[in-house]
């Protein structure tokens, strides 16, 4: 069959006949270049294939056994401990900490037993191993290697069989097979399907380090991420030493579960108790500090919201915020001002998630609704109190999920008040005085006297 020219999109991997300005699949201009097929396909489907082997839905197979690396962060991200024969993809910011991550996670596998393998494709071996004397990890028996071709690196894998290996970054890797520069969409795409066909076949478990673009997802197709397993993000800023680990796939345990650490001189170190180092120094109230009782994946944490608002003299004021989904935030704006009779008008406002952490749910309008009404009014919501809620157009409450895990999370940490929407299920709150609001203006003539 006469191979003929196809045009790729790279940013989103969507495939075309021919070219054209626009995507269709992610709307991107000028993303779509030509590039040489993969494969013809086959040239007939009249041949017959083999019959596969079918089960019903209720047969029994046992969990895949996992293997723990002693870093519960870690472990408690990929659902338990690493499972074998999987591939998981880990995302996030240039120098965020990626490769001092996954070389300590290498090494704590070595010491449990596992045979690991760190294959660089961005640094020489010597770098990779003075990174490891500064982390105390010489004693660790991980092998090291430094190449692109993924061809060598396949045989190397296939002669050692390691139960571990580490590829940093998939972005390097280059198949010869394939007539396109390293970091293209083939590139990546035929890279990483060599990768996972290995890691199913001879059952080594592979970690792939991907780039991220500055909108932040991972660079090359999205194919990649349905490929592997397990997708991580790394998360964090520069300025704060927190460090998110954030599971948004996985399919042996569950999604949304995040693992907090900490930058220090010698490496990351563990947070196990993430709401703590969060809330430090409260015990001054202070207007615009509202403590919101948040669910990340299986784990509840509190954080602190901050908000300040200021006279503008801008024709437009500002709104600036950090942690939060602004749209989300203009929204409570705009309730606040229809349904309460509290205009924001002329007032710059300025919001952040203290700790560089970031808070997506909904649940947190409550929270956000008091910081800012604090700032507002001058008024110091108390120390001693948590505040989660949605905030409806119509200015009602409505109730979230996991309220008695939120507000056990926020009794353990010595927290006595709780404001949360009516209808809310709060049998397990033991010593902490809960008040459930029905809408926003009721919230809001009970704490700040007016409305």
């Amino acid at each position: 069959m006469k191979q003929t020219a196809s045009f790729t999109c790279t940013v989103c991997g969507a495939a075309y006949r021919k070219w054209a300005g626009k995507c269709d699949a992610c709307g991107g201009w000028n993303t779509i270049a030509e590039e040489a097929p993969l494969s013809t396909g086959p040239k007939s489907l009249g041949a017959k294939g083999r019959p596969i082997p079918l089960s019903d839905l209720a047969t029994e197979e046992a969990a895949p056994p996992r293997a723990s690396s002693g870093i519960d962060e870690l472990d408690r991200v990929l659902g338990g401990g690493l499972v074998p024969a999987s591939a998981i993809l880990v995302g996030g910011d240039p120098g965020i900490g990626k490769s001092t991550l996954l070389l300590q996670a290498a090494a704590s596998f070595a010491r449990k037993g596992l045979k690991c393998l760190y294959i660089s494709g961005e640094e020489a071996s010597a770098q990779v191993r003075m990174r490891a004397q500064r982390l105390g990890l010489t004693d660790a028996a991980v092998q090291l290697g430094a190449e692109t071709n993924l061809r060598d690196i396949l045989t190397t894998l296939d002669a050692e069989r390691p139960a571990l290996a580490v590829i940093d970054s998939i972005q390097t890797m280059w198949l010869d097979s394939i007539e396109a520069a390293p970091g293209s969409v083939s590139q990546v795409r035929a890279s990483a399907h060599e990768l996972v066909t290995f890691a199913k076949r001879r059952g080594v478990a592979i970690i792939l380090v991907g780039h991220v673009t500055k909108d932040g997802q991972i660079a090359g197709p999205r194919v990649v991420e349905h490929m592997v397993d397990t997708v991580l993000y790394f998360e964090g800023e520069r300025g704060h030493q927190f460090r998110i680990l954030r599971a948004v796939k996985n399919r042996f345990g569950p999604a949304d579960e995040i693992g907090v650490f900490e930058m220090t001189g010698g490496g990351l170190a563990e947070v196990p108790n993430p709401s703590a180092l969060f809330l430090a120094n409260r015990d001054q109230p202070a207007p615009g500090s509202a403590v919101f009782s948040g669910i990340e994946g299986t784990r509840p944490v509190l954080t602190e919201i901050q908000a300040l608002v200021a006279p503008s003299t801008l024709a437009s004021p500002r709104r600036t915020v950090v942690g939060l989904d602004s749209g989300r935030v203009s929204t409570i704006l705009a309730v606040l001002e229809a349904r309460c009779g509290i205009p924001f008008a002329g007032l710059d406002v300025f919001l952040n998630v203290a700790g560089g952490f970031r808070v997506s749910e909904p649940a947190a309008d409550l929270a956000v609704a008091g910081a800012l009404l604090s700032a507002r009014e001058d008024v110091a919501i108390p120390p001693d109190m948590v505040l989660f809620g949605e905030i409806s157009l119509s200015g009602a409450l409505r109730p979230v999920g996991q309220t008695e895990n939120r507000l056990k999370e926020a009794s353990k940490l010595g927290f006595s008040q709780a404001t949360v929407p009516s209808h809310s299920k709060i049998e397990g709150a033991a010593g902490l005085m809960v008040r459930q609001m029905p809408d926003l203006t009721t919230f809001v003539g009970e704490m700040f006297g007016a409305g």
